[in-house]
């Protein structure tokens, strides 16, 4: 009996892939998203985004807004109690807006700092820079969303505060000039936002956020405590300059409450944080296109 088995049927060889002729028009999958070329639009966006939706901006605003209204008040019912026509024969009330801002800046420097810092503490700047790879164009994105952020809460908290506090002390201080409401509202929130953004340009410089708040803190707070221990005669020169150009002196300055007779004045302190803040903005621009990310 024959045990002969039928051959195998062979499998056909498989067909060489097809490429399309050149020139041909492509006929694979097309995306029904439109393809348009990003722009500083579109980064601003994006920030606006980041900004608004992690918890740390919340809070930090949210502890900014409580210094300064928490402060603000209190330093206008302590004062309004206790103060008599005689103690503020010539004072303005807005003054008493500055210590709340004072302690309250210490937020907005925070805030700059964790919007470009903490992207590197987390490896989130790598995704940010795939998304966009124009570096120039992701660091004036994120100035500009945060400039304008810090502007429109600083002006409105401190707007609130000044007209609380006038109507508080109307029997015991003078009515403010249009000039003084101008510097104590708007003039006041340009230069904390300056210096916040200030702090933005660091934190990219710097790329660690507990280093570049230490420096901040130190570049508000230092020159001022220097100068109170320079007791020395030949150092009388270095104290007083210490003393007319730290941030506190120039924040005051916009109160017209000076430390010294010299020194800025006017709006002097908004050209110093300026052209400083301009300034790191050029080296930051600089280290950015060089540096890896």
């Amino acid at each position: 009996m024959s045990t002969h088995q039928p051959p195998m049927p062979q499998a056909a060889p498989a067909a060489p892939d097809r490429q399309p002729a050149p020139g041909a028009p492509y006929s694979g999958y097309t995306s029904p998203i439109p393809v348009v070329r990003t722009h500083l639009g579109h980064a601003i966006a994006s920030e606006w985004t980041k900004i608004r939706s992690v918890r740390s901006t919340i809070w930090t605003i949210g502890v900014f807004v409580l210094l300064v209204v928490g402060i603000g008040l209190l330093a206008g019912a302590v004062v309004s109690n206790s103060a008599s026509t005689d103690d503020l024969s010539g004072e303005s009330a807005l003054s008493l807006g500055f210590f709340g801002l004072l302690l309250g800046s210490m937020c907005i420097i925070t805030l700059g700092v964790l919007t470009t810092a903490s992207e590197y503490g987390t490896g989130m700047i790598r995704t940010t820079m795939v998304a966009c790879p124009s570096r120039a164009r992701v660091l004036a994105a994120k100035a500009i969303v945060f400039f304008g952020v810090a502007f429109v809460i600083t002006l409105a908290t401190s707007a609130f505060v000044a007209m609380t506090q006038v109507s508080m002390l109307s029997d015991v201080a003078r009515t403010p000039t249009g000039a003084e409401w101008l510097k104590g509202t708007v003039g006041v929130s340009l230069y904390i936002a300056l210096l916040g953004l200030l702090s933005l340009v660091i934190g990219s410089i710097i790329r660690h956020s507990a280093g570049a708040i230490t420096i901040m803190i130190g570049a508000v707070l230092a020159p001022l405590v220097i100068a109170l221990f320079m007791f020395s005669q030949s150092l009388e020169k270095v104290r007083t300059a210490l003393f007319e150009y730290s941030i506190p002196n120039q924040l005051s300055v916009f109160y017209s409450n000076s430390l010294s007779e010299a020194g800025p004045s006017g709006w002097d302190p908004l050209w110093i944080i300026l052209l400083t803040t301009a300034v790191a903005f050029g080296a930051a621009y600089l280290l950015l296109e060089k540096r890896d990310v």
